[in-house]
């Protein structure tokens, strides 16, 4: 990618990504594409074109038989670092009812599921009151609705950041009640009836603002074929991968990757992977 872009108005880069993004991922770009996709005159999608061809001529030509434009032989990145992160994420928002099949920028969906999830009932009242708070620096007081008690109870909290551990959405936030900073999940906040300036400073959560890096290999009883197998899943170089996890969010980290209990308690091809440095996680696991 190069580094070395014109300055352009985010409008106008934008619709220069897309124009690399079907390049890459689809192998031709039309300029009805363009119109669709940014609701363009037929002029202003010619214009972003012949724009992106004079700063990257070397990216892109006009295919006369295929009457569309496909990337050239020498087609090397401008705007775009290629992210296959990025290309499944739209997937997977399409797939979850996130993310419109019209408003992808993936021309030709390939055919694809994922898993379901339970849908986690986070009020939108509810999310924009703790995204208000966490802006304007306030505390807020909630009726929330914990584990450990039968029934919910009122507690002023100050909200500093949203966090998600996979599968729902939290709120890191300071509670007064307890004096410490912890997670409250979004969807058991069931009423919120007032809110003050706050005088607790989100600096002051070191569980939130440190990092600790797990680094997993494959599981030892596996065979080297199936060892080799888990490094190609994982990424993995010389035999593990490092994974760099918020404090706060520990927990939660090593339960999705199944690392929150004795790797002998399962099959070497259930459990896959064990962590290398469980001397320098400590005892963060709780």
């Amino acid at each position: 990618m190069d580094s070395n872009k014109p300055e352009l108005r985010w409008g106008v880069v934008q619709r220069l990504d897309f124009i690399e993004f079907r390049l890459f991922w689809e192998g031709y770009v039309n300029r009805s594409d363009l119109m669709e996709q940014f609701g363009l005159s037929v002029n202003q999608a010619s214009a972003d074109l012949n724009r992106y061809i004079g700063i990257a001529p070397e990216n892109m030509l006009y295919d006369k038989s295929a009457r569309t434009y496909v990337p050239g032989p020498g087609f090397k990145p401008h705007f775009l670092e290629p992210d296959a992160s990025r290309y499944l994420a739209q997937l997977r928002s399409v797939a979850d009812g996130i993310l419109d099949r019209e408003d992808s920028w993936i021309a030709n969906l390939p055919s694809f599921a994922s898993a379901p999830t339970p849908v986690r009932g986070v009020n939108p009242v509810t999310l924009r009151s703790v995204v208000g708070a966490i802006r304007h620096s306030e505390e807020i007081e909630v009726k929330y609705q914990s584990l450990s008690s039968p029934e919910p109870r009122w507690r002023w909290i100050a909200p500093h950041a949203i966090a998600f551990d996979g599968f729902r959405w939290h709120t890191r936030a300071f509670c007064l009640s307890d004096e410490n900073f912890k997670d409250f999940l979004l969807s058991r906040i069931l009423e919120i009836r007032g809110a003050r300036e706050s005088e607790v400073s989100a600096a002051d959560d070191r569980d939130w603002h440190s990092e600790i890096t797990l680094e997993v290999g494959p599981h030892p009883e596996l065979s080297e074929t199936q060892a080799k197998v888990i490094a190609l899943d994982y990424g993995m170089r010389g035999g593990s991968a490092k994974i760099k996890v918020r404090r706060a969010l520990l927990y939660y980290a090593l339960r999705r990757l199944g690392l929150d209990t004795d790797p002998t308690a399962r099959k070497p091809q259930d459990q896959q992977i064990v962590l290398l440095n469980p001397d320098e996680v400590g005892g963060n696991t709780a």
